[in-house]
């Protein structure tokens, strides 16, 4: 039996909470999720919370499971080679991160080389309180 999303491949940008619940969905429904860490150091979550030594905590297993991950140096060139690769592998391009954070990493959307029909989904919601 099919699901829903298989053969879409989703590039995972994000982190914390919203992002990674929202592309673990994703891969419920079939899309094969790869999700981008921080070289040397991998998603925040993955220490936090941690209940048993020298794995990764249960709250980061719970937002991040049935995904595959890589750990990329986007400041090394390297990595940023890899990083082109992959999103021009991928249908869809999910991030949280502060608007702009992508551009000022060197990749936006414009100089991709990503054309539609891919998208680019962003996460961030910014909230403040009345004055």
């Amino acid at each position: 039996m099919s699901k829903a999303l298989d053969g879409v491949r989703i590039l995972d940008f994000t982190h914390v909470q919203s992002g990674p619940t929202c592309t673990q969905l994703l891969a419920w429904f079939g899309a094969d999720v790869i999700k981008v860490e921080k070289a040397g150091e991998g998603d925040a979550t993955r220490g936090q919370l941690r209940d048993v030594p020298d794995a990764d905590s249960l709250y980061f297993t719970m937002l991040n499971h049935n995904k595959r991950s890589i750990t990329l140096d986007t400041k090394n060139p390297k990595g940023k080679e890899v990083l082109n690769t992959l999103i021009k592998s991928c249908d869809v391009l999910v991030e949280n991160f502060a608007p702009g954070a992508l551009d000022r990493m060197g990749f936006t959307w414009e100089d991709s080389g990503v054309k539609p029909p891919h998208d680019r989904c962003l996460g961030k919601r910014f909230w403040s309180r009345p004055l």
